[in-house]
């Protein structure tokens, strides 16, 4: 009789896209527990930091006048947390407080408008590490300034770190979590050195594998301007925004994927790291613990469409 494992995949949906866990379980495994767990997981930061629902932790927290205190769930706290540290330490190119300018060039639930587009552009902007005080022993936070946050830099990588939590919860040792472009590998399957994990080429309309890697308790999250873009006028905006300008990020790499031991740490760096460009991304990447790939439009197969 064999005794090797079968392929397990898990799946669901989440953030307007889908959830993934991979597992090799042992016979007599039953699935169901596992999977509600993990789609109670992602419902759950979904419920609390999607800005396309106006009944969201994160955008009652949005509503709130400054200087009031209210109450975080502990996700949402964790996520911030992690978020503020990223921004600091990237001196502000992970920048969370960019809702306004999100939902103004098109990428939120409303189409882009030019009247909100010049205001995010002449709004003058501080840094949220220094507006957005928190208190993790009270379970609460406040704000010192109008603001509007924004996760999608984050969210998905800590959904993947929940996905993997709740399979140590069921007694894996050995999964691959995906939403999206976050994975994170914990063990190795039966007969294999890693995880298989592809970097995509960043060519837009077309999906080509650039490299492997073999992913063994590490996490690896990219982002890219080639997936989530909008067309205004005649010009290609990635999803990107830089702080600087309140705008889509113009002349960043064609894409920044970074490994991490966590998928949140990853997640929020490759986002910095596509603001702060190669040489002062792979610097922040290192003094954290990460290692940073970046690639250039230079790698690319397709043309850009409507390129500024």
């Amino acid at each position: 009789m064999s005794t090797e494992t079968a392929r397990l995949v898990l799946n669901g949906a989440t953030m307007g896209t889908r959830w993934a866990l991979t597992l090799h379980p042992e016979p007599g495994f039953d699935p169901a527990p596992l999977r509600a767990a993990c789609q109670a997981e992602v419902d759950r930061i979904d419920a609390q930091m999607s800005t396309w629902k106006p009944e969201s932790d994160l955008m009652r927290f949005n509503a709130a006048p400054p200087g009031e205190w209210r109450d975080l769930p502990p996700e949402l706290m964790e996520v911030l947390q992690e978020a503020l540290f990223i921004g600091r330490e990237s001196g502000g190119a992970f920048e969370i407080a960019m809702g306004d300018a999100v939902r103004a060039w098109g990428f939120g639930p409303v189409p882009a408008d030019e009247a909100a587009i010049r205001a995010a552009m002449a709004k003058p902007r501080r840094p949220s590490f220094e507006v957005l005080e928190l208190d993790p022993a009270q379970g609460r936070a406040r704000k010192h300034a109008e603001m509007s946050l924004d996760l999608c830099g984050i969210a998905k990588g800590y959904g993947v770190d929940r996905l993997i939590a709740a399979a140590r919860a069921a007694g894996i040792t050995c999964a691959l979590a995906a939403i999206d472009g976050e994975l994170r590998a914990i063990g190795k399957p039966p007969g294999d050195r890693g995880w298989a994990v592809a970097l995509e080429r960043p060519d837009f309309g077309h999906r080509a594998i650039h490299a492997m890697f073999e992913l063994t308790d590490l996490a690896i999250a990219t982002s890219g301007d080639y997936r989530h873009w909008v067309r205004v006028g005649d010009r290609h905006l990635a999803h990107t925004m830089d702080p600087a300008r309140g705008a889509p990020l113009i002349g960043g790499p064609a894409s920044a994927t970074v490994l991490a031991e966590s998928c949140i740490r990853a997640d929020a760096l490759a986002s910095a790291c596509m603001v702060l460009g190669e040489s002062r991304g792979r610097a922040l990447a290192a003094r954290l613990g990460a290692e940073l790939i970046c690639l250039t439009a230079a790698d690319r197969r397709t043309p850009v469409p409507g390129a500024v």
